[in-house]
């Protein structure tokens, strides 16, 4: 009933499995890779004839995990899978760079890849397993797809490579000093394709050291994949690509000047009018079989292409003019918005983004519930790209792929330079509004995003720039690195290479090419000058920064006090008891984490101050020695009992309230009394021993008592 084809290799510490033939049969290719007990399942579908009139590449891919993958119950009131996770779009993405510029150039028949988690034993991450698995259906389909791929992750330990390191070495990277690397490389036999990282201050060097490495590493995966398709591969798709030369050569030959007068326009509007000027110049001349011809719009392009490629290359000319590792001009403002804690407007020619930073406390942590845990961050980066920025209409609504792909290329590049939650216990929100954009609106995301925490007086370890890189790569091997790139050199280039970092160190690396593939040479190169374009746009953002912002007025103040874990059930009390108590009383907000750290919040000062009292009473044992002021809670026969230390009482018996003898503890004493008293001690059971007579009721000063006699006669 099955025709099932298994190939199997050792990989770094676990066997790596293909498998195809058994599930999902009518899926034009579907594999289920197996990575120690981690699982996934990948199915390719694409269709037979291209849609009317369609321009673009139309592919889809989706990552989805289940719950059950992990046993695990759903969140949330549906206990269903649903909308996707940050997670799931951020690796549909991660699949989705490297692949598509692998498909046959022309091809436009739509096509899905599904990869579903159908297992995960919390060591592997799915990730990486689901781009293998893809890459294997894809191969094994027939669709004209030029790989295969793989990929695989790197950690960085004591100068040391890690291959696929384990979830949990992966987790909050901030707070493993150990670990200074999360590193994702996909790409082909000969060359990379995608790279992904989240670093902390590692060197150009080290940084290209592990990209080397991991593509290294994925090529027994790339061997398995062969090995796969060879015995369970389908007849290949017949397609041959359309042969649209001579319409590209009629398209040149009517307006290739009008284009290339259009890209020596410096202003992005005007010259994106000319550009439309010259597509409408060119149409007007050709015939009405020509103007059919579903590939005119792959024509322009390529003329758009060879215009803007051919004056980089040949003659080291840009769009806006600029040399080739020229950074466009920087505007840095602080403190624009006076309500928010901190603020900043960060302009990179016709690039802007304005970024606000917010503080909050324990309560406004992000709750995430991921496969392998839930756990919590105090760190979130919110990156929005409204249609105005760029001079268009469109409908607006939640953030879609682009935006949580940006905001996350960020947030990771920001990560290295946090204080620790121990010394700066606030929830940090950043929110990037690109209010222009014309290329590398993440990078002035990351300049501004560091701006704006610091006009919030949040002590970074330094501040943090990012470029984006591109590259013009000709058929005869010479090509052009490119700094500070601009929309229309990203869109009709080889290359998206972005890289932030501080003066130490790269904090992040993203690479996405349209190309079969850089080389090592390329991207060395490119690093290098993403080194020197990054260190000049730190000194221009240095220069708005005059020392420590004052902390906002309008942001809480948080104190922490680290109590014993055994004191924790009484400071929250029977059914939160205590600590509701705690809240009203002080007016502050508290938050207990299971490790002992209380959060105290509040704009003022006075409030976190009696809260810290309050809780300092319940957790504090009193000193053997000490004099402290109390209140008569008790009075009987053999003395009074005084609450003297929060809510401890302790007994200061007959003999010990006066220096002569009394009939009654009465007669010098009434409940609610304030009164002051010595600690003597503790008796055998535990029991709190005071004394008053050895201090002096009125200033609460020790004094001898024979002295107090000799005084009194």
């Amino acid at each position: 009933m099955f025709n099932v084809t298994t190939k199997s290799i050792e990989w770094g510490e676990d066997t790596l499995t293909l498998e195809t033939g058994k599930i999902a049969r009518q899926a034009d290719g579907s594999v289920i890779a197996t990575l120690g007990e981690t699982r996934v399942m990948a199915n390719v579908t694409f269709a037979k004839e291209p849609k009317p009139g369609q321009d673009f590449f139309p592919l889809t891919v989706h990552y989805q995990e289940k719950y059950y993958a992990a046993g695990k119950v759903p969140g949330g009131f549906f206990k269903r899978e649903a909308r996707p996770t940050e997670k799931e779009t951020l690796t549909a993405r991660l699949i989705d760079r490297p692949i598509r510029p692998l498909f046959v150039p022309g091809f436009k028949h739509e096509v899905l890849v599904m990869c579903t988690v159908l297992s995960h034993d919390l060591v592997n991450d799915p990730d990486v397993v689901a781009m293998i698995a893809a890459s294997a259906a894809l191969t094994v389909s027939g669709v004209p797809f030029m790989g295969p791929i793989a990929g695989c992750r790197v950690g960085y330990v004591d100068g040391e490579y890690i291959l696929n390191p384990e979830v949990e070495d992966m987790h909050n990277l901030r707070n493993n000093p150990e670990q200074r690397l999360d590193l994702v490389v996909a790409g082909t036999k000969d060359a990379v394709m995608m790279v992904e990282s989240e670093a902390y201050e590692l060197s150009e060097a080290e940084m290209l050291g592990a990209v080397t490495f991991a593509h290294e590493q994925i090529q027994p995966v790339i061997d398995l994949i062969i090995d796969l398709a060879e015995d369970a591969a389908k007849e290949p798709f017949d397609f041959t690509p359309p042969n649209y030369s001579a319409l590209f050569d009629a398209a040149k030959a009517a307006g290739e000047d009008k284009m290339r007068a259009a890209y020596a326009i410096t202003d992005k509007q005007a010259r994106q009018n000319a550009v439309s000027a010259a597509k409408d110049a060119i149409r007007a001349t050709l015939s009405e079989e020509q103007l059919a011809d579903q590939n005119l719009g792959a024509a322009l392009k390529k003329l758009e292409s060879t215009v803007l490629r051919s004056d980089v290359v040949k003659n080291g000319r840009r769009i806006d003019g600029r040399a080739l590792d020229q950074v466009r001009p920087i505007v840095c403002e602080n403190g624009l918005l006076p309500r928010t804690h901190g603020s900043a407007l960060f302009t990179r020619g016709e690039t802007q983004a304005l970024v606000v930073t917010t503080l909050g406390t324990g309560d406004d942590e992000q709750f995430i519930d991921a496969l392998h845990g839930n756990f919590k961050s105090n760190f979130m980066l919110h990156y929005n790209f409204p249609p105005y920025s760029v001079g268009e209409v469109g409908r607006v609504s939640g953030p879609g792929r682009r935006e949580i792909g940006h905001g996350k290329l960020a947030w990771r590049a920001l990560q290295a330079v946090l204080p620790a939650s121990t010394d700066f216990p606030y929830t940090l929100r950043l929110v990037s509004e690109i209010t222009e954009s014309n290329g590398s609106s993440s990078m002035a995301s990351v300049c501004g995003g560091s701006l704006s925490m610091m006009d919030a007086g949040v002590p970074l370890k330094s501040a943090v720039a990012g470029v984006a890189m591109g590259l013009i790569l000709e058929d005869d091997g010479s090509y052009a690195v490119l700094t500070d790139i601009l929309g229309d050199e990203d869109h009709l280039g080889d290359m998206d290479f972005k890289v932030a970092g501080t003066e130490e160190g790269i904090t992040s690396l993203q690479m996405d090419i349209k190309i079969a593939g850089i080389t090592p040479e390329i991207m060395e190169k490119a690093l290098a000058q993403a080194k020197e374009g990054r260190m000049h746009i730190l000194g221009e953002m240095n220069k708005s920064l005059s020392g420590a912002a004052d902390f906002s007025v309008h942001a809480p103040r948080i104190e922490t006090m680290q109590i014993p874990t055994d004191k924790i059930r009484e400071v929250i009390g029977s059914g939160g008891k205590v600590i509701r108590e705690i809240v009203e009383v002080s007016g502050a907000k508290v938050d207990i984490n299971d490790d002992g750290i209380i959060k105290i919040a509040s704009a003022n000062g006075d409030a976190i101050q009696k809260a810290y009292d309050m809780i300092y009473s319940i957790v504090a044992e009193p000193e053997e020695g000490k004099v402290y002021k109390g209140k008569v809670v008790k009075i009987v026969d053999f003395g009074a009992f005084v609450n003297f230390f929060g809510k401890r009482d302790g007994l200061v018996h007959v003999s010990q309230i006066e220096n002569r003898r009394l009939n009654h503890p009465s007669d010098v004493l009434k409940e609610g009394q304030e009164v002051w008293v010595k600690l003597l001690g503790f008796d055998d059971r535990g029991k709190v021993r005071l004394s008053m007579k050895i201090v002096d009721q009125e200033t609460g000063e020790e004094v001898d008592p024979e002295k107090k006699d000799e005084a009194a006669d």
